[in-house]
C-alpha cells in the first residue's frame, strides 16, 4: 500500500523493506535506514539528518531536492535512482563506496563529507563544489568536472585525458592530484 505523507518529522522512523511510500517536506532524523529497500518511493524537499542510510537501495526512487546532513551513507548506489528531477546535497556525511554511475549531478555540493572510494564514472559535475572534502581512492572516469570547485578538498587523483576539467578550480598541494597517472616523482625545489 502506498501512503502519502507531507510536512512530518520522523524520528527514529523505522520502515519495513519495500517501502514505496512518497514524502514531500519530511524530515528524518535518527533514523537507520541500513539495507532498507525503497522501490519506487518519492523524497521531494526531504531532509535526513544523523541517519543510517548505509547500503540502502533506492531502486527507482525520486530524490528531488533532498538534502543529507552528518549521515552515514556507505555503498550506496545513486546510479538506481529515477533520474527524474534528481537533486541531492550533502553535509558532513560519510559517503565511502558510493556510487554515482551516469547521474547528473550538476551544481550539487558535497560539504565536509568522506567520499572515499566513492565511483564517479559517466557522471556530470558540472559546476560542482566539493567543500572541504575527503576524495581518496574517488575513481573519475570521463567525468565532466568544467566550473566544478575542488580547491578546498584533498586526495583526490583526477585523470585529465579521460576528464573534462575546464574552468575547473584546485588548489596547492593537492593539484599535484592531476599528474597521478603520469607515473613520475614530484620534489620540492
Amino acid at each position: 500500500m502506498r501512503n502519502t505523507f507531507d510536512d512530518e518529522v520522523f524520528d527514529k522512523y523505522d520502515v519495513a523493506d519495500g517501502y514505496n511510500h512518497e514524502f514531500t517536506g519530511c524530515t528524518f532524523r535518527n533514523c537507520d535506514f541500513s539495507n532498507v529497500k525503497f522501490d519506487a518511493a518519492e523524497f521531494v524537499e526531504c531532509e535526513f539528518i544523523s541517519c543510517n542510510l548505509a547500503m540502502v537501495k533506492f531502486e527507482n526512487t525520486v530524490l528531488n531536492q533532498v538534502e543529507f546532513n552528518n549521515c552515514k551513507v556507505l555503498g550506496v548506489d545513486f546510479s538506481k535512482c529515477s533520474k527524474f528531477l534528481f537533486s541531492i546535497s550533502f553535509e558532513g556525511c560519510i559517503l565511502n563506496y558510493s556510487l554515482f554511475f551516469k547521474n547528473d549531478l550538476k551544481n550539487t555540493v558535497f560539504k565536509k563529507c568522506s567520499l572515499q572510494e566513492v565511483s564517479f564514472v559517466e557522471t556530470n559535475l558540472t559546476s560542482v563544489r566539493f567543500i572541504d572534502c575527503d576524495l581518496d581512492k574517488a575513481i573519475f572516469d570521463r567525468v565532466n568536472l568544467e566550473k566544478a570547485d575542488l580547491s578546498t578538498s584533498r586526495n583526490y587523483s583526477i585523470n585529465p585525458e579521460i576528464n573534462r576539467l575546464k574552468k575547473s578550480k584546485f588548489s596547492m598541494p593537492d593539484v599535484v592530484g592531476l599528474l597521478n597517472h603520469l607515473d613520475i616523482t614530484i620534489t620540492e625545489g
